[in-house]
């Protein structure tokens, strides 16, 4: 029998591409998102005759997820065996103007998937975190026994009160989940919110770019289908919450690891822990498309971070590799997408 996916946020970056490996292992995949106007929804629809033309396995929902009510007559409707929450709404600076918006979708949205997932019986529900939580942290690499305690976003506070959110149900409920720190996921098909996106638009055009704190901030950039293949090969490891026999046996907890939780939950870094700077970033672009960067130089901006690093030594062992595709290759690729898209 062919297992039900159910993906949130399927029009989206990691989503589609999270869409297709699922579809490429012969799943059935509903893929819900609300299409918003975030940017250009073109590119989200883009993405989803995409997804139609790989396989007929594929149907849509056009659905908000901060509907309770609709979203559990989805989830009655279609039956997943497992859920992949990726439908979010992104942005670090977008949230200095429109806090509401990540409200209604990444804290009433989630609690109605997560309310869902509880009342219809699904076996793994995989939920799309970010390196942001990691926030004002200074150790390096950001390891998942890290405290996260000290978002310096509205977005990243969001995201660790998903987390938590998370880990409630899966304690009161059994609901076996796993939570993905994402960093900078970039590639084919990627944001026009994302620097990658902005500078490679800037350079093709001749237009100026901004750069921040003087280009020295680091990021460890994720390939897009590298992203998706550790989603989908964690989606098939739901957490047992073997790690004690009950919350009642507090002397299997141990203060140095305090990742490990008698629930089934786990949170996985997913990167390639290898950060670069910007300045190493746009200078690789330069050399791909051939132009020259103006630079607009700006100051560091508010709910940023100096640098994300990915600590990826429990992702490496839970799936024996890692994230594979270098920078250049990766940004090689993407390039060579844009100008394909935009007839360039």
């Amino acid at each position: 029998m062919t297992s039900t996916v159910l993906v949130t946020g399927a029009a989206g970056f990691i989503g589609m591409h999270v869409s297709r490996a699922l579809l490429a292992e012969g799943a059935r995949v509903i893929g819900v998102d609300n299409l918003n106007d975030y940017y250009d929804p073109r590119l989200k629809h883009a993405r989803l005759e995409r997804l139609h033309a790989t396989s007929p396995d594929f149907a849509f929902v056009r659905q908000d997820i901060a509907d309770a009510a609709a979203v559990d007559a989805l989830f009655r409707t279609h039956r997943p065996a497992t859920v992949v929450h990726l439908a979010a709404q992104a942005g670090v600076r977008y949230a200095l103007s429109r806090p509401f918006s990540y409200v209604d979708s990444n804290l009433q949205g989630s609690t109605a998937v997560l309310e869902a997932c509880r009342h219809h019986d699904v076996r793994h529900l995989v939920f799309a975190s970010s390196s942001s939580v990691y926030g004002g942290n200074h150790k390096v690499p950001f390891s998942e026994r890290d405290p996260v305690d000290h978002p310096v976003s509205f977005y990243a506070a969001t995201k660790r009160a998903n987390e938590l959110m998370a880990h409630s149900y899966a304690h009161l409920f059994g609901l076996p989940v796993t939570m993905l720190r994402y960093f900078t996921v970039y590639g084919p098909w990627g944001r026009p919110d994302m620097a990658i996106w902005k500078f490679t638009d800037a350079l093709l055009r001749g237009a100026p770019l901004d750069v921040y704190a003087g280009g020295t901030l680091m990021r460890d950039f994720t390939f897009g289908e590298d992203a998706a293949r550790a989603t989908v090969a964690l989606m098939h490891r739901p957490p047992t919450g073997a790690h004690a026999a009950s919350p009642d046996a507090p002397t299997t907890w141990r203060a140095d690891a305090p990742d490990r939780s008698w629930a089934p939950f786990e949170v996985y870094n997913v990167g390639r822990s290898d950060p670069v700077s910007v300045n190493t970033l746009l200078s690789l672009l330069e050399s791909l498309t051939g132009r020259r960067a103006i630079r607009r130089a700006l100051g560091m901006q508010p709910g940023d971070v100096e640098r994300t690093f990915a600590d990826t030594r429990k992702l490496q062992a839970a799936l024996g590799q890692l994230p594979e595709v270098a920078l250049a290759d990766g940004l090689e690729r993407f390039v060579r997408w844009f100008r394909d898209y935009h007839a360039l």
